[in-house]
Order: C-alpha cells, then sequence, then structure tokens
C-alpha cells in the first residue's frame, strides 16, 4: 500500500542554509575530516553573562521543583521587558511598543506573514533580493505570493543600494502587504543607514503599507554610522508612520543564544499585536526555559549592553577585514562584498569561474566529496549557495554566503580550503 504525500513534501529540499551541513552529515568518511561550517549563521561564542549565569543556576533558583509549565502565549513579561529594554537603549520611548515571545526570530516571521498577508493571500509580499532565505520558504509553506526589488554586486564588492524608484514602483504595481528590510542586511552583509531607512518608511507610509524591519542584528554594524531601527523613526520625520511598523527581534545573533530558540515581534498597532497573540496560542508558547534564561536582559543596566555590542562589534569587523582581504589575496578576481554589517559577507565568482559554474554544485562537492590535507589532516569547508536567497533560483549561480561563526582559528584556513577546493572542483568538472 502505498502512503500519498502533498506534493508541498514532494517538492521540498533542505533551506540553503542546511543543504551543505545535510550533505556532509551523509558523508561516509565524515569521522575523517574536520569541517569548517561557514554556511550556517550558528554563532559559537558564549552568551552575554547574564544570560549564562541563569543558565548554570537552573535548578537552583528556578524550576528547582522540576516543574517547567506553559507560560502565557504572548511571552512572560520578562521576556518581554527584555526585548523593550533592549530597543530602549537605542533610545527609543518603547511605552506604546507592543512585544510577544516566540519559537526564535523564524517564528516571529511566519506568524508577522500571517499578519500582514494571511495564508494563500492574494496580496504579495515585497522582499528585497537577495534576502534572507526564511522569507522565501515561509511565503512558499503559506501559500504567500512575492514581489522583489533587487540589489546586484558590483566588479568592487558592493551591493547596490535599494532603488527608490523601483520601490515605489513595484509597490504601486503590486499593493504588497507589507514590505520585509533588514538593516543589517543578512544575507548580504549591508548595512542600510538610518537617512535610507527613512526614505524607504516614507514611501510605505504614502502607500498604506506595512513596513517590517527584521531587526535581529542590529547593533552589528562596522562603519561611522549609528544603528538603524524602524524604532528610531518619529511621527516628525514621517507623520502617519504609527501602527504601520513591525520587527523581528531575535536573542540569536547579538547574545550568541542560537539554540535558546527566543524570537520577539514587536509593534506598534495593538489590533496587530492582539491578533498575532491570539493566532500563537495554537503554538502554546516559547520554550519557557529559553525564556527565563534571556529574561535577563530585562535587568541589565544600557551602559551594560553598550559595552557588549562595542566588544560583539569589535570581534566581528576584525575577523571580517581579515577573512576579506586574506581572500582577495589568496584568490585574485574573487569578488568578496564589503562587511558593513552583520556577520556575513558574500564571495562571486563570475569574475574567475566559466560559465558552467553552479554555486550549489560547488557546495555539494565540498560536502561530499571535497577534502584539503592540511598538516596531515583533512578538512572541508560548508558555505551557503547564494541562489538559495533568491526567489529564481537561476540567479546567484555563482554567488556563495559566508558566515563568521566558527572559531577564528578555523576561520583562518578559510582561504586556503577554498581555494583548494575550487581548483580541485574544477578539475573534476
Amino acid at each position: 500500500m502505498t502512503t500519498n504525500i502533498s506534493s508541498h513534501f514532494q517538492s521540498r529540499i533542505p533551506s540553503a542554509i542546511r543543504q551543505a551541513q545535510i550533505m556532509f552529515s551523509e558523508r561516509k568518511d565524515k569521522d575523517d575530516i574536520q569541517v569548517v561550517n561557514l554556511a550556517i549563521g550558528n554563532v559559537s561564542l558564549p552568551m552575554y553573562p547574564a544570560m549564562k549565569k541563569r543558565m548554570f543556576e537552573l535548578g537552583e533558583n528556578a524550576f528547582d521543583d522540576g516543574i517547567i509549565n506553559y507560560s502565557p502565549s504572548i511571552g512572560t513579561t520578562e521576556a518581554r521587558s527584555a526585548f523593550l529594554n533592549i530597543i530602549s537603549s537605542e533610545g527609543v520611548d518603547t511605552s506604546n511598543l507592543h512585544c510577544m515571545i516566540t519559537d526564535g526570530g523564524s517564528q516571529a516571521m511566519e506568524l508577522m506573514m500571517l499578519g500582514v498577508c494571511g495564508p494563500s493571500s492574494k496580496k504579495p509580499l515585497m522582499l528585497v533580493e537577495p534576502v534572507y532565505t526564511n522569507y522565501i520558504e515561509f511565503s512558499k509553506r503559506l501559500s504567500i505570493p512575492v514581489t522583489t526589488v533587487n540589489r546586484e554586486i558590483d566588479e568592487n564588492g558592493y551591493f547596490s543600494q535599494v532603488s527608490l524608484t523601483q520601490l515605489e514602483n513595484r509597490i504601486i504595481e503590486n499593493d504588497p502587504g507589507a514590505l520585509i528590510i533588514i538593516p543589517a542586511d543578512n544575507p548580504t552583509g549591508q548595512f542600510i543607514s538610518q537617512k535610507q531607512l527613512i526614505k524607504i518608511a516614507k514611501i510605505c507610509v504614502k502607500h498604506n503599507v506595512w513596513i517590517v524591519s527584521d531587526e535581529a542584528y542590529r547593533q552589528l554594524y562596522y562603519g561611522k554610522n549609528k544603528t538603524s531601527s524602524i524604532w528610531k523613526i518619529s511621527e516628525e520625520d514621517i507623520p502617519g508612520i504609527t501602527g504601520l511598523r513591525i520587527s523581528i527581534e531575535s536573542a540569536s545573533k547579538v547574545w550568541n543564544a542560537c539554540g535558546l530558540r527566543i524570537g520577539g515581534l514587536v509593534t506598534d498597532n495593538k489590533e496587530f499585536h492582539k491578533g498575532a497573540v491570539s493566532e500563537y496560542t495554537a503554538n502554546l508558547c516559547a520554550n519557557s526555559i529559553g525564556q527565563h534564561i534571556f529574561g535577563a536582559m530585562a535587568l541589565e543596566s544600557h551602559e551594560k549592553l553598550h559595552q557588549w555590542y562595542a566588544k560583539q562589534r569589535e570581534y566581528y569587523k576584525s575577523l571580517m577585514i581579515f577573512l576579506r582581504r586574506k581572500l582577495i589575496d589568496k584568490i585574485p578576481g574573487l569578488i568578496v562584498t564589503h562587511p558593513e554589517a552583520a556577520i556575513y559577507f558574500v564571495i562571486d565568482f563570475r569574475s574567475i569561474c566559466d560559465d558552467e559554474f553552479d554555486s550549489f554544485e560547488f557546495v555539494k562537492y565540498c560536502a561530499s566529496r571535497g577534502k584539503v590535507n592540511i598538516e596531515g589532516k583533512y578538512f572541508t569547508l560548508l558555505l551557503a549557495p547564494m541562489n538559495g536567497f533568491y526567489l529564481d533560483s537561476n540567479n546567484g549561480k555563482t554567488e556563495l554566503r559566508i558566515a563568521m561563526v566558527e572559531d577564528p582559528t578555523l576561520i583562518a584556513k578559510t582561504p586556503q580550503l577554498l581555494n583548494s577546493l575550487y581548483n580541485s572542483y574544477k578539475n573534476t568538472n
């Protein structure tokens, strides 16, 4: 007897950020190879000290009776206050913001999409390509159409800015439910300044379109500008913006707590918030232990938070500048984007590869067969193919995303690994 499986499941392939890891796990000689996994933003640094302290004290000062109840669907008061305290550290008045806790930022994304478009919506979601792959994947899951505005990498490693003319024309043509913007951008590492964000938001308000800002990497910027956030836009800047804003928040990146799976959905629209909480009751609640650990951030002073922000920025900035320079030196002609924000940059082989090069096939080779001997030990490199960050997977075929998430000693091996793997891949194809 054959069991029927939905066409949705039959057509599903793993997300671009997980493909390499899954392929490597199926490799027969995997136990003999040290993997350098720069495919997924799985931060490998200790959590913020107050969060780490709470984790170590589990079973002593909390949950000591062994009981772990559901929290309210909206999240604990302390965990919600933690996100609002973090936003407040930007100099923002949070008294009129509504926050709920979700299972990671990804769950907040999906919940947001249900609120601004709805399942099987006729109204599309507007994205800026290349875009974090989960927005594309969730749109497929919820049968929400997508329309895009595009950015391209120039020969000097800079992504083009969002064209305001193209953006407004697409809004007029497609009447989207919302625009998603990521000021400290994943996957490109581009930084969208506060000045540019205000220009984008003005267009959204003009056409009564939700502006959704994914601010998971808000404090990770590396230029002279300060942070960029929709919560720093006032009514004086854009009359009528109140009630049209939503942000995606996360404990994962700035706070080094990816596996905690704590996210936040923040809005200045009370009705949206009420609907989101009602929808989330079907999920019962986010992780209660995770909320307790993250709740420590509600009690931290803004001074301590800013000290942490500066430490995080210095760590990533120095690491990315170092790696970018070494990649360019090791592989002449490789385009490497400038690290402006977040924990990623993009490499593009278009100037040195042949017309048949496919970043997915290269990633597959590295994960399934490729290996490099360095001082008697075998290594391979896992990256994310950028065609998974475009609506049309024929785009981005010469591009890969690099995430700064491994130990610096392993990241330092990346130029040698990439060069050797690329050359061996060319010789076998």
